[in-house]
């Protein structure tokens, strides 16, 4: 058992949380978890991102389709990703959320123990 969560898995629970949102455009998925982390000093790489999405496609989670960006065809022709779950794959993204909470909830045992220990 790994001593903390892998950072993959933690960028996954947010991809997956993002989709249920209808926030599936992956650059866009990249910028906000940039912004929600900054504060905690903690940037995603990209490349991560990625890696993760493409991952979970693998799984069967999710599917990508291609949109243009704006609403313009005549104007906007840059292709944008987005993400959504499969037929099944919400059942699945439940299932790996909640093996991801466990996981989770055994780091913040760890983390509070030190700072209950040492400060």
């Amino acid at each position: 058992m790994a001593f903390m969560i892998a950072q993959r898995a933690f960028i996954k629970l947010y991809l997956i949380t993002m989709v249920e949102e209808n926030k599936g455009y992956g650059y866009q998925m990249l910028e906000d978890l940039r912004r929600e982390f900054k504060s905690h000093g903690y940037n995603p790489p990209q490349s991560e991102i990625y890696r993760a999405l493409h991952e979970l496609v693998q799984q069967g989670i999710l599917y990508r389709t291609k949109q243009l960006k704006g609403n313009d065809p005549k104007v906007d022709f840059q292709e944008i990703v987005l993400y959504h779950f499969t037929s099944d794959g919400a059942e699945k993204a439940k299932l790996y959320k909640k093996q991801v909470k466990t996981d989770l909830d055994r780091c913040l045992g760890i983390l509070n123990k030190a700072v209950t220990d040492n400060y």
